[in-house]
């Protein structure tokens, strides 16, 4: 890549006239200079003669970058811009003398006040490629206010211009070589999805976001345009064969309607003629059982009042055998309390006692080693005395010696000894009286070379028996610190198993308050559900028939009720009160397994009910017009949930009717839209297809809560599950044996811990102290060899200068006492005088010895009596800790003593609550009896009643279904249209009401509740209606055969013939309509082809610009990415942080990353990764140029320009920055920074100087290379 080699201003901005800024071969040049001097228009150069828009270079207009002279306070600005100076002779208008104003001699002198500011400028860059070829690229601002693009001197279009720069890898676009003053702060702060739309600017993928929405809204659109086509067409297709098949039905139709409507009235005929008759027998035989009812009654009272006394005697027993066993389980839990705290206590007892015990052990084997310390004391004192009184015995027998073994001179001998000893003391008195100094001065340092060695020897041996006992005390600590580990390790593994027993104990708590609580709620919840079912004995008897009906016959599906539920709980009164009499109709299969109910349903006596078969009922079609027409209703079929199969039955329950919000709603339905359907309302008001309205509460309210029957009985359930898993679970008042041994064992290892943990302190106390006083010892050992060894060597040359002067002294008396020594014999006169004189030598050297001895003895009697000492006090210490012991026993056993006579106290008091309790429960048991003895009375007497009520149930059963069945018949002979003959006198059909049904299945009859306490069995009432059937033309045979059989034989007629006229099921309108539905085909598939076609072409347009939008900007994220780590690391690390920061960037949707946000997460050194957000401010500037520097390693320009971005940074971070760019900095990569910080620009190769010129009112620059200086 090439550089910038320099740039060209001419009157831009502050730059007045002709200005170059050379950067020559520096590949790191910095701009500097104060503030106010012009080193940001620099930058606005750069960013402006490459393009950049004006609104990115701090000014709105082109015009506002020409240069402008200094305006003066009192100069007056006009509207171009220009400035005019006040007038000369002080007119305060500014005219010239004479001059009005507005005249053209005014507008002359105002024209020649003017500043006379350039109305152009233009910045051109010398650019060097890779051939070292020069480029002139040149942007001017015209008088017009307008740029003006110059390459090489040729004038080109901005087009041309912007290609040029981008063949150089310059992007304009991009912006990823220019970093502006606040630039870094704005990328620190930018949100995720800032950081993806800086990608995609870089990347170029930017360009196809308008391309990209646009397509896919149109490829959205496209493909609902083909998905409408293609279900139209599916509609209108299905719509024709169901009119073809329609219209070849419709031609079978009529002829076999007249002979289904034959063998109806017959089979309806002979139907109604048997009813009549059952209704009449089974009506007599109650009325016989009404007597027998009033006598069963007054004997299931009497003993009904015996049983209610005997369970209130039973009550209040059992109240006080609960109260005793109350007391006793508290009692229980007092004495488990009290076993619990005696466990403890028998711990601390035991270790306790081994601690004094031990205590006892180490007070014996120190007093031992104290009796040998006194032992050798007192050797050593009497040692002592030994050598003074050897020493006293030895002078008295040295004197005793001298004066028996002495020798005698003759007194001419001493006298001539003595003149010439004279003689020789004249001519030797100068070496004699130094000989005597020295030999004073010898005798004196002989003692004290002798004392330093006596002191010297003690203390090295007190060296020597401290390293010792220190080695002793430090394998004690040793121990005991291995002791104490060890002892820890136990301590954490004991209170790991009681943690795990504590957990385990309040897991099940926690569970079993979890099980109550939901066990409290499944209770509360069925007792409101049964507070709101009051089930009488015919719905129990129902719902147990049913039960034994489909497990007995397979084809039984179960009731309406049961098969269907609402959809939602507000539908439920409005559900059951459609439904009427047919919500406990059973649903069978087949016809046959009806008739085999049926007939079962008699053989047991068990009641009626009404069966609806899947195979023969006729159903007909739900009117589709009725769907839609009020946002407040739906049709009732739609409020309710079922299955699949079973929609002929729910079809035929719900029929047409409407399920309305409110009164209002179905009102104006049926009313003011005059729809033929029933409407029901939430609230269960009725408004039939006549016109009647019936309102109140009926048995649908009842029938209504009968679907919380399957939530109930889950309910049920739950609640079994429930008491069972809390039966399960362990009993968390109680302490298991495991755990309580664990609590004493965790105590006594905590007490053992406390004992070892003083001692060893204790120890590392001693140990201190030894430690302190062997240094003290060793330190005077190191003091006093130097002395020694000092004194040693002026004691020998002592004895050299001794033996000088004495071998003068010896040559003097040799030539004195030669006269002498001969006539006495002698070899010298030192032999005679040594002869004289050797006993007082060896009396001197054992006055000696004598005396070293008795040294030693005192220094050993010194040291012996201190370890004494402090034997003495670590026996007292241990000492104090046993009586310390020995008191928290004493304290503990009459502590345990008083737990104990507690126990026994309550051991008395459960024994006689025991005793209580036996009592109790004999009397408990004679009064359970009582009761049970008064139940089975009560049972007996109340099965003669239930027997009776059986048999009437049986009956009046027999009746409302027989009456339900003849009132059905008349109501199908009038809603179909049957022409049923009827006898003369009798109503017509049309005076049946329609919706009104009989007394024990009316839906909308008021709910009256049974009074249980009735005596009284009244027949049922069946209304006739008025309506009276001829029989006449029912065959005799018909007449006295009422079995299945025949009955089986009459509606197998009538079903096979409907059942015929239900497949045809034929549209007479079908053939007109079928050739409108051909016609609409064809133009539906004209329509599907073409928006199929269009639907194709947009997604493959809008996949091929989303696969190159993706191209674009996976590849810039990915090299951003790869680059991001390791130039963060380069910014960061230094001589103390070799490794630096780390950073990555997060993309949030891998699959359309520029629909998303794209997260920069950076770790500084030594520290962990965070959100940008949380980072300090120079932190952010680092991570932002991080970032900078990654995204223009993308596609980067041959320069990079940077203005001030290290304002935030103090000097590590600037020095960081500056190694970063001179590390970086070369051949294809050229940085020019703008910048204030010495840090930074004393590391570049060359600096471009940027000042003020005040006289000229203009900025200035000036080039100085720095390599030059390096």
């Amino acid at each position: 890549m090439g550089k910038l080699i320099r740039l060209e201003l001419f009157n831009f901005k502050s730059y007045k006239g002709h200005h170059t800024l050379l950067f020559g071969d520096s590949f790191f040049t910095s701009i500097i200079g104060p503030n106010g001097s012009g080193k940001s228009n620099s930058m606005d150069a750069i960013s402006f003669v490459l393009g950049i828009k004006s609104s990115h270079l701090r000014s709105s207009h082109l015009r506002d970058l020409v240069y402008r002279g200094r305006v003066l306070r009192t100069s007056t600005i006009n509207g171009d811009g220009s400035a005019t100076a006040p007038a000369a002779n002080g007119d305060v208008n500014g005219h010239a003398d004479g001059a009005e104003p507005g005249s053209d001699e005014d507008n002359t002198q105002r024209s020649h006040s003017e500043r006379h500011d350039p109305k152009s400028a233009w910045v051109m860059a010398v650019y060097e490629d890779d051939a070292g070829d020069q480029q002139l690229w040149k942007r001017t601002i015209t008088s017009q206010g307008v740029s003006e693009y110059r390459i090489n001197n040729r004038v080109v279009t901005a087009q041309h211009y912007n290609d040029a720069l981008e063949a150089e890898n310059i992007l304009i676009k991009a912006r990823n070589f220019l970093v502006f003053q606040g630039d870094v702060e704005a990328i620190a702060s930018q949100s995720p999805r800032d950081l993806t739309r800086l990608i995609e600017q870089i990347s170029g993928s930017l360009e196809y976001k308008a391309e990209y929405e646009r397509l896919k809204d149109a490829a959205e659109q496209a493909a609902e345009t083909q998905n409408y086509s293609l279900n139209r067409r599916r509609g209108i297709n299905a719509e024709s064969k169901l009119y073809q098949e329609q219209k070849r039905e419709a031609d079978n139709y009529a002829r076999k309607a007249e002979e289904r409507d034959h063998a109806i009235v017959t089979h309806i005929l002979w139907k109604l003629f048997h009813f009549q008759r059952t209704v009449e027998s089974s009506t007599a035989e109650i009325l016989r059982h009404q007597e027998e009812l009033k006598e069963y009654r007054r004997g299931v009272e009497k003993y009904d009042r015996a049983l209610e006394e005997a369970r209130r005697e039973q009550a209040r027993v059992g109240r006080e055998l609960g109260k005793v066993e109350r007391a006793i389980k508290t009692k229980e839990k007092e004495m488990e309390d009290q076993e619990h705290a005696i466990l403890p206590l028998d711990e601390k007892i035991g270790l306790t006692g081994k601690n004094v015990a031990a205590y006892a052990d180490k007070i014996a084997e120190i007093a031992k080693e104290r009796d040998a310390q006194s032992s050798n004391a007192h050797r050593l004192k009497k040692d002592l005395a030994v050598v003074a009184k050897a020493q006293d015995q030895w002078e008295a027998d040295r004197r005793k010696t001298d004066q028996q073994d002495g020798r005698q001179l003759s007194e001419s001998d001493l006298q001539a000894y003595g003149k010439l000893r004279e003689q020789v003391n004249t001519r030797t008195s100068a070496d004699q009286t130094k000989l005597d100094a020295l030999t004073r001065q010898r005798k004196t340092d002989e003692e004290t070379v002798q004392s330093l060695q006596s002191k010297y020897d003690a203390t090295q041996w007190q060296v020597q028996k401290l390293e010792e006992d220190m080695r002793a005390l430090t394998e004690r600590k040793q121990t005991m610190a291995q002791q104490v580990k060890q002892t820890s390790h136990d301590i954490a593994e004991k209170k790991k198993e009681v943690h795990a027993f504590t957990s385990e104990r309040l897991r099940t708590a926690q569970k079993q308050t979890e099980l109550d609580e939901k066990l409290q709620e499944v209770l509360r919840t069925l007792l409101e559900a049964d507070d709101g079912r009051r089930q009488t004995e015919r719905e129990i008897r129902t719902r147990d028939t049913v039960v034994a009906l489909k497990r007995i016959f397979p084809g039984v599906r179960g009731r309406v009720s049961e098969l269907c539920k609402p959809k939602l709980k507000k539908y439920g009164e409005a559900v059951s009160t459609v439904l009427g009499r047919n919500f406990d109709a059973i649903v069978v299969d087949n016809e046959k397994t009806a008739k085999d109910c049926i007939q079962y349903l008699r053989d047991q006596r068990t009641g009626q009910a009404t069966f609806i078969p899947l195979d023969t009922i006729q159903v007909k079609a739900v009117n589709a017009n009725l769907k839609g027409m009020h946002p407040k209703m739906r049709m009732a079929i739609d409020t309710i949930e079922y299955d699949h199969a079973l929609e002929r039955a729910m079809s035929y329950a719900c029929g047409n009717a409407m399920v309305c919000d409110d009164l209002a709603t179905a009102k104006y339905l049926c009313y003011d839209k005059s729809v033929e359907a029933k409407a029901v309302t939430l609230d269960g008001t009725i408004i039939h297809r006549g016109g009647l309205m019936t309102g109140g509460r009926g048995p649908g309210q009842q029938h209504a809560r009968r679907w919380e029957d399957a939530e109930v009985e889950n309910l049920r359930k739950m609640k079994d599950k429930l008491m069972a898993d809390l039966a399960a679970l362990p009993k968390s008042h109680r302490r298991g044996t495991a755990e309580e041994t664990i609590q004493g064992e965790l105590a006594g290892l905590e007490q053992r811990l406390s004992y070892a943990t003083d001692e060893l302190k204790a120890l590392e106390r001693n140990l201190a102290s030894k430690d302190k006083e062997l240094q003290f010892h060793r330190r005077q050992l190191k003091e006093l060899q130097p002395t020694y060894e000092e004194k040693t060597r002026q004691f020998q040359r002592l004895n050299d200068s001794l033996a000088h002067f004495q071998g003068a002294i010896r040559k003097v008396e040799d030539d004195v006492f030669a006269d002498f020594c001969r006539r006495l014999a002698y070899h010298d006169i030192r032999e005679y005088e040594a002869q004289q004189g050797s006993r007082q030598q060896e009396a001197a050297q054992r006055k000696l010895e004598f005396t070293m001895q008795k040294s030693k003895l005192e220094n050993q009697l010194s040291f012996e009596t201190q370890r004494l000492q402090s034997t003495q006090e670590r026996i007292k210490r241990l000492e104090e800790k046993a009586a310390r012991d020995e008191a928290m026993m004493d304290a503990l056993q009459q502590e345990k003593e008083t737990i104990q006579e507690a126990r026994q106290v309550i051991e008395a008091e459960i024994k006689q609550l025991q005793e209580q309790l036996e009592s109790l429960q004999g009397k408990y048991a004679a009064k359970v009896e009582k009761v049970a003895e008064q139940r089975r009375e009560v049972q007996t007497r109340q099965k003669e009643v239930e027997g009776t009520l059986k048999a009437v149930a049986g009956l009046e059963a027999e009746i409302q279904r027989t009456a339900a069945g003849r009132y059905a018949l008349l109501r199908r002979c009038k809603l179909e249209e049957i022409d049923l003959p009827l006898a003369d006198g009798s109503a017509e059909l049309d005076k049946l009401p329609i919706d009104e049904l009989l007394a024990a299945d009316d839906p909308d009859e008021m709910d009256v509740d049974e009074d249980p306490s009735s005596s009284a069995v009244q027949a049922p009432t069946v209304p006739d209606y008025g309506i009276e059937v001829d029989f006449d033309g029912l065959d005799e045979e018909l007449r006295e055969g009422a079995d299945e059989g025949r009955d089986e034989d009459l509606q197998d007629r009538v079903a096979t013939l409907t059942s015929e006229l239900d497949k045809m099921a034929p549209n007479m309108r079908a053939i007109e309509r079928l050739e409108g539905v051909e016609s609409r085909l064809k133009s539906t598939e004209k329509d599907f082809e073409e928006a199929r076609r269009a639907a194709k072409k947009a997604k493959d347009d809008f996949q091929a610009v989303k696969e190159q939008r993706f191209e674009l900007f996976n590849k810039a994220f990915s090299h951003i990415s790869e680059q991001i780590g390791q130039v963060y690391k380069d910014l960061t690390k230094g001589p103390n942080l070799p490794l630096g920061g780390s950073a990555y960037l997060d993309m949030e949707d891998s699959d359309e990353p520029y629909l998303d946000g794209i997260k920069y997460h950076a770790m500084p050194p030594l520290k962990r990764f965070r959100d940008m957000e949380h980072l300090s401010g120079g932190e952010k500037t680092m991570a932002a140029l991080a970032l900078l520097f990654a995204v223009h390693s993308y596609q980067p320009s041959p320069f990079f320009v940077l203005d001030e971005v290290d304002a935030a940074l103090d000097n590590a971070n600037v020095g960081k920055i500056a190694n970063y760019i001179r590390d970086h900095a070369g051949p294809g990569m050229q940085f020019i920074v703008i910048s204030l910080k010495t840090g930074l620009f004393q590391n570049s190769e060359a600096l471009v100087g940027i000042y003020r010129d005040q006289s000229a009112n203009s900025s200035k620059a000036l080039t100085l290379d720095l390599r030059k200086y390096k």
